[in-house]
C-alpha cells in the first residue's frame, strides 16, 4: 500500500514538532506516510526542524490544491483567512484534513464537515483541544455509547497558569501575565486566553460531540478571568475554595447550556488541584458515571503528538465523521438558560465605615438570601476594603437583584463581583 502524502501549513511550534516526529526513524508515522510539502509565512526564518527536503508553497491553500498530497495539515490558526481557504481548498478536492485550529472549527465546523462528507474526505481535529489530551477520541469513541449529559473541564493553560501562580507566589494578575508572556504561555495580546475566548472554542467543540448537536459558538456565554483579583484568591483559599476558569456544557430539557466563567472549587473538587498549564476534562454519562482527562494542554510535543493520532488513524482506515455523527443526525439544539439555582461567592470594594455589612446584609436577606460564609479582612491597600461571603443555594435572580441594589448603596467604591461556587458531588450534572 502507498504511503500518504502529507502537506504541511504552518511552521510554527506545532508545525515544527510534527517534523521532528517525521524525522525520528523510530516513529511509526514514516511507515505509513510521508511529508512532500510545506508551506509558511517566511521562507527563510530559522526553524528547529529541517525543511530543505520538502516543496516549498507562499500560499497554503495553492498547496493544498495540489493533486498529489492526500492529507493537507492545517496548523496556521485563526478562524479566516489563509487556514479557511487552505482548509476550504482541500476538502473540496477530496484531500484529508488534519487541523489544530479550534476557531476555525468551531466557528465554521458545520459548513466545513459538510465539505468534507460531499467529497468523501475525513476532517480530524484532535489537537484543537486539549493539546495532548485525547478529549476529542474520548468523546467520540470511548463515550459513544453511553449518554452524556454535561461536559467541563480547565480547558486553557494560560489561565490556569496564572491562577495558579497568582496562588502560589501572591503575585498580581498583571505581574504573573508579564511572566507567562515571557515564557511563551501567552500571546503578546493575552485577550483570546485571558478573556475565555480560547476556552470557549474548545467548549463549543466538546459540547458539539458530547451532545450530538451541531457546534454553536455563538451560544457560549463567556468571562474571563481580567476581574480576579489577589485578593478574590486569598479569601477564597481562607473560605476553603480555588478559583479556576470553568468551560461547562449541559444538555438539559432539549437545549444545549454552555458557559466559559472563573468559579470557585472546593479543595476535593476533581478540579480543584489541577495546577499550572495543565488541562483537563470531566464528563458526566450514563451509565460510565465521571470519567476524567488530565494532561498537557499544549506545547510542541503533546499537540504534534494529537496531529500524529490524527494522521495515524487516517493512514490506518479508523478516522469517523468530524463530529462523531454525519451532519444529517446532529440536532440543532437550542440555547438553553443557566441553571435558576446555585451558590454563589460576593466580593465587595466598600468605604470603611459603621453600617456597611448592615446595609449589604439587609439587602440579601430582601431577596431571601442566605448567608453560609462571610469575610472582612483588610487584606487590600487602598482606601477601600474588601467584603467577601458565600451565599447558601438560592435564586441566581435573586442574587442579581440584590448585588444591584447593594452596587447602589454609597459606601459601595466599586461594580461588585459575583461567581459561582461549583458543587463537590457530581459536580456537572445538569441543574
Amino acid at each position: 500500500m502507498s504511503k500518504l502524502r502529507v502537506g504541511v501549513a504552518g511552521l510554527g511550534t506545532v508545525g515544527g514538532g510534527l517534523l521532528k516526529l517525521f524525522a525520528d526513524e523510530r516513529s511509526r508515522l514514516r511507515e505509513k506516510m510521508e511529508v512532500v510539502a510545506v508551506s509558511a509565512r517566511d521562507r527563510g526564518r530559522a526553524r528547529t526542524a529541517d525543511i530543505g527536503a520538502y516543496r516549498w508553497f507562499d500560499d497554503p491553500a495553492e498547496m493544498a490544491a495540489q493533486s498529489d498530497i492526500d492529507v493537507v495539515v492545517e496548523l496556521i490558526g485563526g478562524a479566516d483567512g489563509p487556514a479557511k481557504a487552505a482548509v476550504e481548498t482541500a476538502l473540496r478536492r477530496g484531500a484529508h484534513v488534519v487541523t489544530a485550529n479550534k476557531a476555525l472549527v468551531a466557528t465554521h465546523g458545520v459548513e466545513l464537515a459538510a465539505l468534507a462528507e460531499a467529497s468523501g474526505a475525513k476532517l480530524l481535529f484532535e489537537a484543537a483541544v486539549g493539546g495532548g489530551v485525547p478529549m476529542v477520541k474520548a468523546l467520540k469513541e470511548s463515550v459513544a455509547g453511553c449518554r452524556a449529559g454535561a461536559v467541563a473541564g480547565i480547558l486553557n493553560g494560560t489561565c490556569n497558569f496564572i491562577l495558579t501562580e497568582m496562588e502560589s507566589t501572591g503575585r498580581s494578575f498583571g505581574d504573573v501575565l508579564k511572566d507567562a508572556q515571557q515564557m511563551g504561555y501567552a500571546e503578546a495580546d493575552p485577550t483570546t486566553d485571558v478573556g475565555g475566548f480560547d476556552a470557549a472554542h474548545k467548549l463549543a467543540i466538546l459540547c458539539a460531540i458530547a451532545f450530538g448537536t451541531r457546534p454553536d459558538l455563538a451560544h457560549v456565554r463567556i468571562e474571563g478571568i481580567e476581574r480576579v483579583t489577589l485578593t478574590d484568591i486569598r479569601l477564597a483559599g481562607k473560605l476553603g475554595f480555588r478559583i479556576k476558569l470553568i468551560a461547562r456544557g449541559a444538555s438539559t430539557d432539549g437545549g444545549v447550556e454552555m458557559h466559559v466563567r472563573p468559579a470557585l472549587l472546593a479543595f476535593d473538587h476533581p478540579l480543584a488541584n489541577i495546577g499550572g498549564s495543565l488541562n483537563a476534562l470531566v464528563v458526566d454519562a450514563e451509565p460510565v458515571g465521571q470519567l476524567t482527562f488530565i494532561g498537557r494542554g499544549a506545547g510542541e510535543g503533546p499537540t504534534a503528538s494529537s496531529v500524529a493520532s490524527d494522521l495515524m488513524d487516517l493512514a490506518e482506515d479508523r478516522a469517523s465523521f468530524a463530529f462523531g455523527k454525519p451532519l444529517a443526525q446532529l440536532a440543532d439544539a437550542p440555547r438553553a438558560a443557566p441553571p435558576e439555582r446555585g451558590r454563589y461567592y460576593l466580593r465587595f470594594m466598600v468605604g470603611d465605615r459603621p453600617g456597611v455589612v448592615a446595609a449589604i446584609s439587609e439587602r440579601l436577606a430582601h431577596e431571601e438570601i442566605s448567608i453560609e460564609s462571610f469575610l472582612q479582612m483588610p487584606v487590600h491597600e487602598g482606601p477601600a476594603v474588601p467584603i467577601v461571603l458565600t451565599t447558601q443555594t438560592c435564586a441566581r435572580a435573586a442574587v442579581e437583584r440584590a448585588v444591584k441594589a447593594i452596587e447602589a448603596l454609597e459606601a459601595v467604591v466599586e461594580p461588585p463581583y459575583v461567581m459561582p461556587v461549583e458543587p463537590s458531588a457530581r459536580a456537572f450534572r445538569p441543574s
